[in-house]
Order: structure tokens, then C-alpha cells, then sequence
């Protein structure tokens, strides 16, 4: 399956989407009545008989695409599109190989996901091969994959475009949240027309069961498995679903498996104030640099002095407007990170004053055309979670609620999205709990995944160790990341060699960030 060059690093651009980047999450509307929702039972298994079409395909491997190594290949898997039904309509899964050349050493295969939902990874066998050391590549091949509805896979699509992709949404008004229903409305209403016989079986538990097939296609009695971010979630559903064919799993920054989703968006909320005080404490300690206050107070201040001139007039920077709810959108995930944060706010209020400013980063390379990275995100998490409200009044008191307890983003996360008008999927992720050994890896400081939900997953994963790094800061510990931390790295590749785990759970420290700055130096935004 030859594919175009353009596909080269789409997954760096991917795999930061909401829950691992802001800007979306979509639905589909049963009419425009709200209704109740109850959780859809678990499928019952298909028996190796009737999946036996799909299981014992041989693929056909081809290169990838002209710019990636020769060594990457590509091909095309056919899986049920309901698997209650498995002699029904089939979809493709695109898949990648990278395979081993050592002789003697080659344990089986590794499957990566990069995260999203909705993340593409066809490309990611060729970033993890430059990533991982020789002794954990010399043992696997390396796999990749589109998920369902996803990129070279059966895509979904629901024909929407501009501001229509974007959430979370600010909520500070009831225009706003009007606003916002209606947008609501109109997105699960185009994704019925496009798409509603496809976006009902975009589920995590659906992508795990691709993810068996394409273990047994590929002659493998067990599966290894490496998972950024909602790879967490996709590997549990795994290990619950498959637990006697799950080998070696890591999943780094960790998806809570109990606050599949819409409470993980809404634990932003909580995570990002405590990253805001921090940040203010430390940016006070440094208020020759900085110039923003001696004390938390004056800082927090000065903040919402700069969001409060954004609201009167939008400050404009390194070619971008942000009004106050734009500033404060594109804060939440810096400010984990202090030093940079400082120095992006002081830019900031620059702009705001007149002052000249230098440039500010690149901007982030342009998200891939059309609806897709999008749509197959939404399918995801309003077909998994039991969690969203039918009711339109509890999301306006949720807003409320949340604006005042948490200014910084709680009304973004508690409004309402198209999941309110989704209608019921085969069925809902459902919980996990088992004893099946894996590692975790999370740092302190996530802005997308708090370390709470890493640790909540390590209690439901009752077989797992939680590795984490304290004073770490970003989202995802090994891969996608300026600042990698060597105890976690040794700790992620002892498992991935030896397939032992660490005898309990394991603490990293980050480095300390040692970088000078006098008062006088020009601020950059640093890495």
C-alpha cells in the first residue's frame, strides 16, 4: 500500500490531539431530542470460528512511502465493522512493519499507538526505532497502525470544516453556551447524515479487537505494546479484553479508565489551576527577571489583568489574535511548564502594551486537511463514555459551578459538545480490572493526563508498577519531548528486554533546569 510522502511525521502533528492537544471532539444526533443515556453492555466475544476469515489473512506487504526508509512496509487488514456481527461489512486497517534483522534475538512484535484518539501511526515504527535502544529493536518487530476510522484505515468523515472542529469551547456567557448548544447540534447532526453507520463502532474496545487480529494475522501467539497517552486506554482495554495474549505493555501518560470521557477533559480543570499556582510561586521568586509581582498574589494578578485587556482588545503575537478566553485556552497546557510560561506571558503583555516583541515560536504545523483527525476523535469519546449528560441544564449548572471553582478553564471543559446528542454506540469502554503485568510511566506535571489518572489506572491495573517522574513536566515521558528523563528511559527498556518488572513502584527525579537568565537577557519561549 503505497502512500503518499505527505503522510511523513503526520503523527507528530497527531498525536497531541485532545487528549493529547486541544481542538476537538465530535458527535452524532439521534433528531435533536434529548434523551437518556445508559451504558451499552459489553459485546459478547466472537468465536475464533467466525473471526477465522479475518485472523488468517496473509498481508501484502509494500513500501510505505518514497520518503521513509525501504525497511518500513505497509499493508491492508480487513476487520468486522461490528464484531457482534462479524460476518457483516468489513473495513480496512492500515498497518506498518519494521521488522528485526538480528538473528536469535527477535521476541515477537511491538505495536505502537500514539495517542488522540484519533492519532494516525503508520509513520510511528520509524520514530520509535531512532527512539529506543538497539537491545529493545533488536528483539521486536516494530508495528504500526491507523486505527479505525482513522487516516489510511476506513476513514470517517462528516464533511465539517473551520471553527466547526474546534473544542473545548469557552462557556464565560449565556450566549456563549447557547452558542455552543446549537454548534452542538449541528455537528451531531452532520455526522448522522455522513457517517452514522460507521461512527457507532469507532470504540476503543472495537480498536483492541482490531489490534488481536492483526496479532494473529501476522502469526503471533502474544502481543507487546507501547501507548502514549489514549494508547493507555486502548492498552487496557486490551489487556482486559485479551489478558492471556498481552506480553510486555508500557503505556506512558496514562488515560483514568474510570473518567472515560468527559471527565477527563474536565479534570483539566482542577490539574491547571494547581499548575497555575505553582507557577505563580515560582515566577514570584523571580521577579527581577520576570517583572510580573514579588508575591503569588501579584502574579495571578497580573494574569488576569492581561486576560482582562484581551477581552477589551485581543492582543496579537507572532501573527496569532488571543482574546481572554484565547489566552487563557492557550495557557492551560504552559503553564506546567514555569519558566516558559513566564516568559510567554511576559511576551505577552508586551504585545498588549505596544511594546515591540521579538518573535515568538514557530507556529505548530497545520493539522492535517479535512475532518478526519477530528470526527474519528469524537466517534471515540462520545461512543465510550457513559458520562455525558442528555440534559442541557446539567451541563449550564456544571459551567456555573466550574468557572467558579476553577477560572482558568472550568467553563471550557464543562460545556456541552456534540457528545450530548451521540447516539448509543455497540457499546461503552467499560471498566478494567485485571492482574495483567505492565508499566507505567507518567510525568509529575501533565498537562493532558494529570499524574492522577496514572495512578488510578495503576490501581485498576492491579499487575501494573507506576514509574514516576517527579518534577517532570509535559505530556509523555519517552517520546515527543526536549527533556528526556534516563531513570525512566532504564526502567522502560529493563521491562521491554527482560520483561521483568521493577519489584514495587519507582520514583524518577527530573533534572533540574539549570539555564540562566539575568534581567536584562531578552526572553525566548526555550523548548
Amino acid at each position: 500500500m503505497a502512500r503518499p510522502a505527505r503522510r511523513r511525521h503526520l503523527v507528530q502533528r497527531r498525536h497531541l490531539a485532545p487528549l493529547l492537544a486541544l481542538g476537538v471532539t465530535a458527535a452524532l444526533v439521534p433528531q435533536l431530542a434529548l434523551q437518556s443515556v445508559s451504558a451499552a453492555a459489553p459485546a459478547a466475544e466472537p468465536t475464533a470460528r467466525q473471526l477465522a476469515p479475518f485472523t488468517g489473512q496473509k498481508p501484502t506487504w509494500k513500501p510505505c512511502a518514497a520518503d521513509l526508509p525501504a525497511t518500513l512496509q505497509c499493508a491492508t487488514l480487513k476487520v468486522p465493522l461490528d464484531y457482534r456481527r462479524p460476518g457483516g461489512e468489513r473495513i480496512d486497517i492500515a498497518i506498518s512493519r519494521a521488522r528485526t534483522s538480528v538473528p536469535g534475538k527477535r521476541r515477537g512484535i511491538m505495536a505502537f499507538n500514539p495517542g488522540g484518539p484519533g492519532g494516525p501511526g503508520l509513520d510511528f515504527p520509524d520514530m520509535a526505532a531512532k527512539e529506543l535502544p538497539k537491545q529493545v529493536t533488536e528483539r521486536y518487530d516494530l508495528i504500526g497502525f491507523d486505527p479505525r476510522g482513522v487516516g489510511e484505515s476506513t476513514p470517517v468523515t462528516c464533511g465539517l470544516g473551520g471553527t466547526d472542529l474546534t473544542f473545548p469551547r469557552p462557556n464565560r456567557s449565556r450566549r456563549e453556551f447557547d452558542a455552543n448548544t446549537a454548534w452542538s447540534k449541528k455537528v451531531a447532526r452532520a455526522c448522522r447524515v455522513r457517517a452514522g453507520g460507521l461512527l457507532p463502532h469507532i470504540t476503543t474496545r472495537n480498536t483492541a479487537r482490531d489490534m488481536d487480529v492483526m496479532r494473529a494475522a501476522l502469526g503471533e501467539k502474544k502481543l507487546s505494546y507501547y501507548g502514549l497517552s489514549y494508547g493507555s486506554a486502548l492498552g487496557a482495554a486490551y489487556m482486559q479484553l485479551f489478558p492471556g495474549r498481552a506480553d510486555r505493555f508500557v503505556v506512558d501518560s496514562a488515560i483514568d479508565s474510570r473518567r472515560m470521557w468527559r471527565g477527563m477533559y474536565r479534570v483539566w480543570a482542577p490539574s491547571s489551576e494547581r499548575a497555575f499556582e505553582r507557577w505563580a510561586k515560582w515566577t514570584a521568586e523571580r521577579a527581577s527577571v520576570y517583572h510580573l509581582g514579588g508575591s503569588p498574589e501579584q502574579v495571578r494578578g497580573a494574569f488576569w489583568s492581561l486576560v482582562k485587556h484581551a477581552e477589551r482588545e485581543p492582543v496579537e503575537l507572532s501573527g496569532a489574535k488571543y482574546d481572554g478566553a484565547g489566552i487563557r485556552d492557550l495557557m492551560r497546557a504552559q503553564f506546567v511548564k514555569p519558566r516558559q510560561s513566564a516568559e510567554l506571558v511576559v511576551k505577552l503583555k508586551q504585545a498588549a502594551s505596544g511594546q515591540p516583541v521579538p518573535p515568538g515560536p514557530a507556529a505548530p504545523p497545520a493539522a492535517p486537511p479535512g475532518d478526519n483527525a477530528a470526527v474519528s476523535q469524537w466517534a471515540v469519546v462520545c461512543a465510550d463514555g457513559s458520562d455525558w449528560p442528555r440534559n442541557v441544564e446539567t451541563y449550564r449548572r456544571d459551567v456555573a459551578r466550574d468557572s467558579a471553582r476553577y477560572p482558568l478553564y472550568g467553563d471550557f471543559v464543562s460545556g456541552i459538545s456534540p457528545c450530548a446528542y451521540w447516539p448509543k454506540a455497540t457499546e461503552t469502554a467499560g471498566p478494567v480490572s485485571n492482574r495483567v503485568p505492565a508499566l507505567i510511566v507518567q510525568n509529575e506535571w501533565d498537562p493532558q493526563t494529570p499524574l492522577s489518572s496514572a495512578r488510578s489506572l495503576h490501581r485498576d491495573l492491579k499487575g501494573s508498577r507506576l514509574v514516576t517522574v517527579r518534577g517532570g513536566e509535559g505530556h509523555s515521558v519517552r517520546f515527543y519531548t526536549a527533556t528526556r528523563n534516563a531513570c525512566a528511559d532504564r526502567q522502560v527498556d529493563a521491562y521491554l528486554i527482560t520483561g521483568e518488572l521493577p519489584r514495587e513502584d519507582v520514583t524518577c527525579r527530573a533534572a533540574p533546569d539549570t539555564r540562566k537568565r539575568s534581567a536584562a537577557a531578552p526572553l525566548g519561549l526555550g523548548t
